[in-house]
């Protein structure tokens, strides 16, 4: 249903306005006037007995104030309508132009020839005033100028006919008549540029209400976006953790030659999968706000011959050569790890779209800056769809959204991670010539430090004692399956009621816990709740959830997460992890 405010006319809103004008300047003509009335006044004490001049003065001048006092409470009036009250307004210029009409045919035959020039153009001015204070609405200006304008030529004829006077009388009349005239035309034209004002700001406000409703749109468009992909990541990640970790458990039993290739490629589709779910989720990450850039200086020259040897091969795949340029040392401050993933990106997409000649990677060194270039000698990007390439889902040349190609969210990643850095990225390419991406980073004048990192030291998984929360009675059995084999007591538990009950009798040496449980469960409440009677027990949160509010939510909870599927390697490392920097903080507390 259409809201009244659209079925205003614009002079309907004229009127409006006008009525706020007309009460922000009530005050301001009406003093000013008063003093010019009272020359008027002055004058015609040298012929008239006080009681007449006297009067006409505190009538006009009271009718001014109590005009002023009305005109500033009409906006206020909205129980009459705009036009009503504009009547009231048109009412008291008859009223205020009479009254100084009176003064013409009282006053004006006694007057000397000066007298009555000024007494003429005090009232002109006082109608200039009325028209610049209407924004020329004309019946206001017609409503004043009628009644004052014509007494003022008349009464220049008739005096004039009556003292059989000169000529310049009549010729005072007329330039009178013409001035009125020429007042109301302007004051005509002046409201009709104040209407096209005012229908040109009619349809501003029609226009940012329907871009407001189109940006609504498209957040309720682009939350629903979100929530769909988060529910549908979820979804597919059970089966697929639990497909990981009955993969895992199997690679590491004892098989046949045949069987360890099925178990290889099982492995590969896997990877390929979690490679594609993970892009889904860096999106949510970024979308959500907690992903931070670590900025500590580093090389890029390290950082390029690493990624040259972990790119040859697939580049020779295709009979590619990978070129990297760069000087001795280039330095920046920047998140190491972001940019990588920037490059990786650039240089994967590089080597896909190229199918002959060459990908190179250079680092410049200028001034001020280091510039990376990542360019390729591939099919290159139509002028018009180098803007479209960032958006997420997007590919080029792949229709029948070829799996072996992603998900079309590496350069939409990209762009989010630019963004993050503060890094000026520039895209040049054109069709069967290649394409360049060039990034620009400020120089850094500090020398990194090199990592202390400690020597890896043999973990044992006997005798370890883990509880895995989990409602979904597959991936729960997956995991029962995997820790068992590399020799774990495994717990199992479906909530965190059943959780409590197993922790009372028996102490775990860690949580594995469902970011998501039947319900309003989850694993964050389970490990609080267990925490509460052993506080200082390792806990992992492993979550299928890709929303942002719930990364944001997982994140303040200052929990670890991995995110499903999660591949048995990554499991193994993060619990090995774990425990080494309890043993460490243990130590310390020993040592003190």
């Amino acid at each position: 249903m259409t809201s009244s405010k659209h079925h205003q006319s614009p002079t309907a809103n004229i009127e409006q306005e006008l009525l706020r004008m007309l009460a922000l300047q009530g005050w301001m003509g009406t003093i000013p006037t008063v003093l010019l009335l009272s020359v008027i006044a002055s004058f015609a004490s040298e012929y008239f007995h006080p009681i007449y001049w006297a009067t006409w003065l505190i009538v006009a001048s009271t009718f001014l104030f109590s005009r002023a006092a009305l005109l500033i409470q009409l906006p206020k009036l909205t129980q009459y309508s705009e036009r009503f009250r504009i009547n009231i307004v048109v009412c008291g210029s008859i009223i205020s132009g009479s009254l100084h009409a009176f003064s013409f045919i009282f006053f004006f035959p006694e007057f000397s020839d000066y007298q009555r020039a000024i007494h003429s153009m005090i009232i002109m001015g006082i109608g200039a005033v009325t028209i610049m204070t209407t924004a020329g609405f004309l019946p206001i200006s017609l409503a004043y100028i009628i009644p004052a304008g014509l007494s003022s030529s008349s009464m220049w004829v008739i005096t004039t006919l009556q003292d059989n006077g000169e000529p310049i009388g009549y010729i005072v009349a007329v330039m009178l008549c013409v001035s009125n005239i020429t007042m109301l035309i302007l004051s005509k034209e002046s409201f009709g540029l104040i209407r096209g004002f005012f229908s040109i700001r009619n349809q501003q406000e029609e226009l940012n209400h329907q871009l407001q409703e189109a940006l609504k749109t498209a957040e309720s468009a682009s939350r629903a976006k979100t929530r769909f992909l988060a529910s549908a990541s979820h979804d597919l990640r059970q089966p697929i953790h639990a497909l990981s970790l009955f993969s895992g458990a199997l690679s590491r039993r004892t098989l046949d030659k045949e069987s360890r290739e099925i178990a290889e490629h099982m492995d590969t589709a896997l990877q390929s999968l979690v490679s594609h779910l993970d892009s889904l989720l860096d999106i949510s990450k970024l979308d959500a706000g907690i992903v931070q850039a670590n900025v500590t200086p580093f090389n890029l020259r390290l950082m390029g011959e690493r990624l040259q040897s972990e790119f040859i091969p697939s580049a020779s795949e295709k009979n590619l050569k990978l070129w990297f340029d760069c000087v001795d040392d280039a330095y920046v401050e920047s998140d190491e790890f972001l940019l990588d993933r920037i490059l990786r990106n650039l240089i994967a997409n590089a080597i896909k779209y190229t199918h002959s000649g060459n990908v190179e990677l250079s680092i410049e060194n200028l001034e001020h800056t280091h510039r990376i270039r990542i360019s390729d000698t591939g099919q290159g990007i139509p002028q018009s769809e180098q803007t479209r390439i960032f958006e997420e889902f997007y590919q080029l040349d792949n229709p029948e959204r070829d799996n072996t190609q992603g998900l079309g969210l590496g350069l939409a990643i990209v762009n989010r991670l630019v963004s993050l850095l503060d890094i000026d990225i520039h895209l040049e390419s054109s069709i069967s010539t290649g394409t360049c991406f060039t990034l620009t980073l400020a120089k850094s004048h500090k020398i990194p430090t090199p990592n202390n990192i400690l020597p890896p030291s043999q973990f044992s998984w006997e005798n370890i004692s883990a509880l895995v929360i989990d409602d979904d009675h597959e991936v729960g059995l997956g995991m029962k399956v995997l820790l068992e084999g590399l020799g774990c007591h495994v717990l199992l538990a479906d909530g965190t009621e059943s959780a409590i009950h197993m922790v009372r009798s028996t102490r775990p040496d860690i949580i594995l816990a469902d970011f998501r449980l039947r319900g309003k469960d989850n694993g964050i409440l389970s490990i609080h709740s267990i925490h509460k009677l052993y506080p200082a027990l390792p806990a992992i949160l492993i979550s299928g959830d890709t929303a942002p509010e719930r990364l944001l939510e997982a994140k303040q909870a200052n929990i670890q997460m991995l995110h499903k599927p999660v591949l048995v390697d990554e499991l193994e490392q993060a619990i090995a992890t774990l425990f080494k920097h309890k043993d460490i903080h243990q130590e310390a507390c020993l040592e003190v």
